[in-house]
Formats: C-alpha cells, structure tokens, sequence
C-alpha cells in the first residue's frame, strides 16, 4: 500500500469514526438537563411557550428543562449567551424575530451573529399580538384612539418590551400619520405593568400578557395586529377591519443552539420539540392563546430566517425607525 493510500484510509476511518460517535452521542442525548435560554422575562410569551415545550421534553427524555430567563437588550443577554456556550445541545435559545431577525436592523452594533453563531433546530409557533390601552384613554375602538392622538400629537405614550411591540406601534403611527412617544422596556410584561398603572396610555402586545389584563377589566382590548381574528378572542377586531386597511404585524418563536452543534444532536433536539409541541402541556398553551404551533426542518428555518430579516427590515426602514 502507498503511503498516499495509507493516508487516504486513515482519513475515511476517522470520517466513519466520527460520524459513528455523532450517532451514539445523539441516540444518548440528552443525557443531563438541558437549559432553555429565554430573552424575555417571565410571563411572557415566549416564558410560557419555553416552559410549556419543556415539560414536554421532559416527559419524553426524563431529563429536566431548565428554564433561564435573561430580559433586557431587546434579547442581546439570552443570545449572547446561547452564541458562547459549548456546541453540545445542552444549551439553547428559544428565539423569535427579535433575536433572529429585527434586532440587526434596529441597532448599529448587537453582540452576536443571528446567522453564524447560530444552528437553527426549528420553528416553534406564531401567533398576533392585541392592542391594549389603559381604561382611562377616553377610547374604546381603534378609530376613535387615531382620533384622539390626532387631537393631542405627542402626548400619548406607547410602550414595548420587543421588537414585534415596538415595530407594530411604530408601523401603525407611521400608517395613520400619529406622533407618539415610545417608552422602551426590557420586555414586555413590565411594559403592561406599567400600563394597568396608568403611567402608559398604549401598547401592541403579545396576547400571553396582554388578553389576561383585558379579561381582568384593567386594560381595554381594540384590536389585534394579524389578519385574521384570534380563535381565543374572536370579537376583537383586526386593527385592518378597524379601518387601517392592510395592517399586520405578527411573531414567531425558535428554536437555536450554538454554531458547531453536531448535525445529529440538532436532528435529535428537533424531533423532541416536535414531539414537545403536540404535548398535553403544550396544546393547553396553544389553546388558551390563540398562539398556533409552528415546526419546519432546520434548512427550512434557515431560509426563512433570510426571508424574515429582508421583511424586517423593510417594515422598521417603512416604520422610520432610526438604529439606536
């Protein structure tokens, strides 16, 4: 044998041994807890979703599901965080357009890479947000809430603790022709505290934190920003139907763990949240929500996350919001 051929063996065998340990690494995966880095606080949409899968999870791999919630940044801390750790599938991101596809475009410099530091796993869910005022706004449909800003330019406030809050109100100012003052949070159930309290007047907000307060009587619901009407709360109209003809902003969830993570323990991680989504747990999520359950291949993810930041990025250019 050739010492060229000698080489060319040693190089399959490492080849086959490698993928040979993939494979064994993914059939015992997960063999510890695994971490759900969450970039937003708890009670929000994305806590729930996070907590809801990991049940899930644990109930298939009877392995616990730590839940790690790092608000603020606008999901800076939690990504980072996922972006650094080791690539073993223990650690990952339950991102969403903020993270993945918004974030790039509302800031000059953020502190990961939405593409490169990331193996993309699968979607999760998608779902409207609910435009929610104080009950003291003298309002209660989205026409007569346009009127009074237009009465008042610069006086109401809107608050948000996302980037889908945030761009939706800013997108639906810009739509209509309002002045209103943003009041940015590190995520969004602070922005609705702070709303019940009056020191407020509106928000576009996920319906995890906003119908809860609604069906509590301490904030009034105008409408909703997808399309179509929220299957939980079907007398709400579209803020389309409510008169801004052609409006709609909606979110979506993710599922990221480092960049290098091997190909079969995302494979694996995969087929557990799509198993996770059809849980008891989970479905309660979905159904109380209005929130739908959303999965695709991890190439699939990948293209769409392209698509989503083109998109993004054209509705905050639209919104005129300047990178901070």
């Amino acid at each position: 044998m050739t010492e060229r051929s000698r080489f060319r063996l040693c190089c399959m065998t490492a080849v086959v041994l490698a993928a040979g340990c993939a494979g064994a690494w993914a059939q015992d995966y997960p063999a510890k807890p695994v971490t759900f880095f969450v970039p937003f606080a708890a009670g929000s949409a994305t806590d729930a979703l996070a907590r809801s899968l990991g049940q899930g999870v644990t109930a298939e791999t009877r392995q616990n599901v730590v839940i790690d919630n790092r608000p603020g940044a606008n999901g800076f801390l939690a990504a980072q965080a996922v972006a650094r750790a080791a690539p073993d599938g223990y650690t990952v991101l339950i991102g969403t357009n903020t993270t993945h596809a918004a974030n790039e475009y509302l800031f000059k410099k953020i502190p990961y890479d939405p593409v490169k530091d990331f193996a993309p796993v699968t979607t999760l869910a998608r779902g409207g947000q609910v435009m929610v005022v104080n009950p003291r706004v003298p309002v209660k449909t989205v026409k007569e809430f346009i009127a009074l800003a237009k009465r008042q330019p610069g006086k109401l406030t809107f608050g948000s603790g996302s980037s889908s809050s945030r761009v939706a109100s800013e997108l639906f100012q810009q739509m209509v022709g309002l002045d209103l003052v943003h009041v940015p949070y590190k995520s969004n159930p602070m922005a609705v505290t702070d709303l019940v309290g009056g020191q407020i007047d509106m928000m576009i907000t996920d319906v995890v934190t906003g119908l809860p307060q609604v069906r509590a009587g301490k904030l009034r619901a105008l409408g909703v920003s997808s399309r179509t009407r929220l299957p939980n709360a079907p007398e709400l109209p579209t803020i389309d139907e409510a008169g801004v003809k052609g409006y709609e902003l909606t979110f979506w969830f993710a599922a990221y763990t480092p960049a290098r993570t091997p190909a079969p323990v995302v494979a694996r991680l995969r087929e557990l949240f799509i198993n996770a989504t059809r849980s008891a747990p989970a479905q309660t999520f979905f159904k109380t929500t209005g929130i739908e359950p959303w999965t695709m291949t991890s190439a699939e993810l990948a293209k769409f996350q392209a698509s989503e930041s083109a998109k993004w990025a054209k509705v905050i250019k639209a919104a005129g919001i300047q990178p901070e």
